[in-house]
């Protein structure tokens, strides 16, 4: 009998993980600043998640939003980052960098993968951005990363589930594909279907209301913020636990 799907939630503040343990995530990946795709939370944060958190912890390694392309003051930040995570007993990292014509940097995600010394490293959706994904699918498994996430090159997994089935058929064993993005309670039996990948990465939040009595119309300080829901995790966990996911991964290529 095969194990059960893997969920892990992308967490945007200590609320968000904490909900997200408690809704049955199998792990959290922590970040901030999820509206640009997430980037690296303060040490602060971190430390505070570990202390709380009984299931493994991830911390996304991302110094600002935009492309994947750093300068050597951010890869020095991003090292600095991943020797934090090392100290405050994290889990794991999650990290990924391309040159500027496309390809996975090498020299940084070497250096980033050697500072994680023993713990865990993913390869985030750097690969989507990639010239060709399927190559720098080859380039995560040189660097010893233990699993990419992908949405298949597209805006959301589930319009990229081909794509992830031929990630998955091309890993063959020696990776962990995690399809992540645009998924929910909805579509994810059928992305595990489709796809073939065991694991699985959403954000699961909803718009929460702020408890602020005193409000100010100005840019940036909206009395209401974006946090993720036990409920929706749970349904999103009882989702990809539906009997006849899993199965052989689609033909073809998207």
């Amino acid at each position: 009998m095969s194990a059960p799907p893997l969920l892990e939630i992308a967490a945007g503040s200590l609320a968000s993980a904490l909900a997200a343990q408690d809704g049955g995530a199998d792990r959290v990946e922590l970040c901030e600043n999820l509206g640009e795709g997430g980037c690296t939370p303060s040490c602060g944060t971190i430390a505070v998640a570990r202390e709380r958190l009984r299931i493994p912890l991830y911390v996304l390694i991302r110094p600002r939003g935009g492309d994947f392309l750093y300068d050597g003051f951010e890869r020095e930040a991003m090292l600095r980052d991943v020797e934090a995570c090392v100290r405050l007993g994290c889990d794991g990292v999650v990290i990924g960098a391309l040159d500027a014509d496309g390809e996975v940097d090498l020299p940084t995600c070497r250096e980033l993968v050697a500072a994680a010394g023993p713990l865990g490293v993913t390869f985030h959706r750097a690969l989507d951005a990639a010239r060709d994904p399927a190559r720098a699918l080859e380039a995560a498994i040189a660097l010893g990363c233990e699993r990419v996430l992908t949405s298949g090159g597209r805006a959301t997994a589930p319009d990229g589930a081909e794509t992830i089935a031929a990630l998955v058929r091309q890993a063959a064993g020696r990776i962990r594909i995690m399809a992540g993005a645009g998924i929910d309670a909805g579509n994810a039996a059928e992305l595990r279907r489709r796809s073939g990948a065991h694991e699985f990465h959403a954000s699961a939040r909803a718009l929460r209301p702020s408890p602020m009595r005193h409000r100010v119309a100005l840019p940036g300080l909206a009395p209401e913020r974006m946090q993720t829901e036990r409920e929706r995790v749970a349904a999103l966990r009882a989702a990809l636990a539906q009997d006849g996911g899993g199965g052989t991964p689609a033909s073809g290529t998207s």
